[in-house]
């Protein structure tokens, strides 16, 4: 009933909008999905940040924010998971980057390091059924030609293969991977020197969709902007350099207060909320030396100025298909594939000497071409405002996202809804929007059926719920692992992977995971724990311990 309802909805409301649409035309939504890269919660101005990001709060406020949409801990994670609809084990990333690894699990099932036949991509889905299939920025689901982009369904794709690199060169971010591999439309291709990954990536994917309005018989398109900003290395174009001066001088304690009561200003979280301690890890601002403080301010900025960057280039896009008459048919979806990232590799043990020997980061040099800076887990965890810890870790610091949806058909309300959903119900979401059903005959012997639902129904009224009240999901990585169903959550926050260590947690009355009722509540941790076995046996989850 509640299927046959939400595509009644979604055809009248889109049949009454695209009824003017010449006939030899396939009036089908176009899709944008924006993804920004290790963007904190609460970092644009619409999830009650104070960078300015006009033209992505313009989408929000003509659409609807969700506060509790869950992408993955990790960039490479959430990308599986969003582009198979499915568990990352089941598609083929238990463990991020296991290609440059000694995993005594790597090559098994469920760590290939890259999308596994088990799934079925969202490109190559949508292109059968006639859209095209668009991509630039970021993969980070394999470097083989097998595994690309390309022979994944996108018919052009400008990508680099990895997880990230200098944003003005091909020079490589860490001490294993230290050049940067790109494709175009499947083949290997030079990165074109100095100039900004974000500018870079924005005119290959408006080249794309330009490229398709040329043919006598319009198609819909699905867009991919896989933008790699702002992750670190925090390296913004010279006219960016000084946008925020001084504007975070205020410090990273302090500004975790402003953004936790501006979340409970914009309605994304609840007024009774509590902030939780400060960790453990991170040293008080008060107890900084003002060089420090000078140091840590600036690298706020050259974050900030990268946000408004993104901002600019997102704006780029949507005025874009405003030109081209596209946007009055296309949904537009934005999110983040993780929390805020909480790296320091200038000075993490793993990282400094590889980093040291080829940057200068002294003050002058901070945010150009030549500097690394990453903005450490004082300021992620400042990003993350109410919630638990920062990317790479399974509590809901690590995993909550923004999400925005826009466009024809969806309500321009402006408002917040606090609907549960992961980053795995997106690719039936697009199905449906498409009008196709998962696997629309490019299934073999080993497909496993999408775990992911369709969130359109809820888009287009929220009194159509996307999961049921015993709906249960889970997730592990690097032995960090988390088992959620309703309200209630059970979290192992380090690795190795031990029952004794798995902590539970009330979301709705706990948004900082800071009181563990597994010993108050042994009946719902017992409950949970079955539970999460049941579902990793199912999603084929193995877990070295």
């Amino acid at each position: 009933m509640q299927a046959a309802l939400r595509i009644l909805l979604f055809s009248t409301t889109f049949l009454a909008l695209s009824c003017t649409q010449p006939k030899e035309e396939d009036s089908r939504p176009n899709i944008l999905l924006i993804v920004a890269d290790d963007l904190g919660y609460s970092d644009l101005g619409c999830f009650g940040g104070n960078i300015r990001t006009p033209n992505i709060d313009r989408l929000a406020s003509k659409g609807i924010r969700f506060s509790r949409f869950h992408a993955g801990p990790t960039c490479a994670v959430t990308r599986a998971m969003l582009l198979s609809g499915n568990n990352n084990h089941v598609a083929g990333m238990g463990y991020q980057d296991i290609h440059l690894t000694q995993h005594p699990l790597k090559g098994t099932i469920g760590y290939e390091g890259h999308l596994s036949n088990r799934i079925v991509p969202v490109p190559a889905l949508l292109k059968k059924a006639g859209y095209h299939t668009y991509t630039a920025g970021k993969w980070h689901l394999g470097n083989e030609d097998e595994d690309s982009p390309s022979a994944k369904g996108f018919e052009k794709s400008f990508s680099i293969l990895q997880g990230g690199a200098n944003h003005f060169n091909n020079t490589g971010i860490e001490p294993d991977d230290t050049l940067a591999f790109y494709r175009e439309n499947g083949e290997p291709v030079e990165y074109p020197e100095g100039e900004y990954s974000t500018t870079v990536y924005t005119n290959k994917l408006i080249d794309y969709i330009k490229s398709g309005l040329a043919e006598s018989h319009r198609r819909p398109f699905f867009a991919l902007a896989a933008y790699t900003s702002p992750h670190w290395p925090l390296q913004v174009p010279e006219d960016y350099l000084d946008r925020y001066e001084g504007d975070f001088d205020m410090g990273y304690d302090s500004l975790r207060v402003i953004r936790f009561e501006s979340l409970k200003d914009e309605g994304l979280i609840p007024t009774e909320a509590t902030l939780p301690p400060r960790l453990e890890n991170i040293t008080p601002w008060d107890e900084l030396s003002d060089e420090d403080k000078r140091i840590e301010s600036r690298k706020m900025e050259l974050y900030a100025s990268m946000v408004d960057n993104l901002d600019y280039h997102v704006g780029r896009l949507i005025q874009f298909l405003k030109s081209e008459e596209l946007y009055e048919n296309t949904i537009v979806i934005f999110i983040s594939d993780n929390g805020a990232a909480g790296n320091d590799l200038y000075n993490e043990a793993w990282s400094q000497d590889y980093i040291r020997a080829r940057y200068d980061n002294s003050y002058e040099s901070m945010g150009g071409v030549n500097s690394f800076v990453s903005y450490g887990p004082q300021w992620a965890q400042a990003g993350a405002a109410p919630f638990n810890r920062y990317k790479g870790f399974t509590t809901e610091g690590g995993t909550l996202a923004p999400f925005i949806v826009s466009g024809i058909g969806i309500p321009t309300t402006g408002e917040v809804r606090d609907d549960y959903f992961t980053v795995m119900d997106l690719a039936p979401t697009f199905y449906e929007i498409a009008g196709i059903k998962y696997p629309n005959g490019l299934s073999n012997d080993h497909t496993m059926p999408l775990l992911g639902s369709s969130i359109l129904g809820n888009i287009l009224s929220a009194n159509i719920p996307i999961h049921d009240s015993n709906y249960g999901v889970g997730l592990e990585h690097r032995a960090r692992m988390f088992y959620r169903k309703g309200d209630w959550k059970i979290v192992n926050v380090e690795g190795p992977y031990a029952e004794n260590k798995i902590q539970l947690f009330n979301i709705a009355s706990d948004l900082g995971e800071t009181h563990d009722l597994r010993i108050e509540e042994p009946e719902k941790f017992n409950e949970l724990l079955s539970e999460w076995k049941t579902f990793a046996k199912k999603s084929k989850i193995t877990i070295q311990e």
